[in-house]
């Protein structure tokens, strides 16, 4: 798998790859992702908008479509299945990485999806090509293949509090984890799923906001007590931080990430 690839990699074959801006914000950011993309973006590249990209009859924030829904929504950004995706965000809260996870889920080859390390804020750091330009788009023919395996349900999660299968680990800040914190949408309880270990997505990444090494992502994982014979399970606010744990732990494992989809906009609506 090509988690990764640098901004000097990206200038070098920016007119060979299909370029998404995947930024999303937090609903009380009080910013238009989709208009700052009309201002500046990197050359070539075209918005994806994930909640609008998203399952669109669920009241929980964007959730997984079906797998037609997400091959009209991939044939209509002019994508073929042969593509090497490069996805990157100017976000806080690394949205590209959901939508890397998303393109696996739907059977994308996973040596084709990679994420910009460093995101788009080391590319305007670095002075790199960027643009106001909107291309045209030819629509195209793309086939999905969703992997269920790589995705999990409440229930799946109300179980395994018993059952222990898999460890859950909840990619947010340790004060929301920890219910000292409220949470940015409405309605939600605050605190964890039961059993769940909390290591904020934020320790996986450099000042720079590039992925620490290996190394050091082997550490963090180890601090953590995860057990490496276990299998494991990401979860988060609404399913996008998680997918930043998701690509770090496939940086050291190889393997695709599996993810609570609804995350704590769905457990934390359950009232006891």
């Amino acid at each position: 798998m090509k988690q990764l690839v640098t901004s000097e990699w990206l200038e070098k074959n920016i007119d060979k790859v299909k370029i998404l801006d995947a930024t999303w914000c937090l609903p009380n950011s009080g910013r238009n992702a989709e208009k700052e993309f009309k201002k500046n973006h990197i050359k070539n590249s075209i918005f994806f908008d994930i909640d609008k990209n998203s399952k669109q009859n669920s009241s929980l924030p964007h959730m997984l479509p079906s797998n037609k829904e997400w091959e009209n929504i991939v044939s209509n950004l002019g994508i073929n299945n042969s593509d090497h995706i490069i996805i990157y965000d100017n976000s806080d809260v690394f949205s590209s990485c959901r939508v890397w996870y998303s393109f696996i889920y739907f059977g994308h080859d996973p040596d084709l999806v990679s994420v910009l390390d460093g995101n788009f804020a080391k590319w305007l750091k670095e002075s790199r090509v960027v643009s106001k330009e909107i291309n045209q788009i030819q629509k195209t023919n793309y086939k999905a293949k969703e992997n269920t395996s790589m995705v999990i349900n409440m229930a799946q999660v109300k179980e395994n509090i018993a059952s222990k299968k898999f460890q859950l680990i909840d990619a947010r800040s340790e004060e929301r984890f920890l219910g000292l914190a409220p949470e940015p949408r409405k309605g939600l309880k605050s605190g964890h799923i039961e059993g769940s270990i909390n290591i904020p997505f934020q320790l996986f990444l450099n000042k720079d906001r590039t992925f620490k090494k290996k190394e050091e992502i082997i550490k963090i994982f180890d601090q953590s007590k995860i057990d490496k014979d276990k299998d494991i399970a990401f979860t988060c606010g609404s399913g996008v931080t998680a997918c930043i744990l998701g690509l770090a732990n496939s940086i050291i494992s190889g393997k695709k990430p599996t993810i609570y989809d609804g995350s704590w906009s769905e457990y934390g609506l359950e009232r006891e």
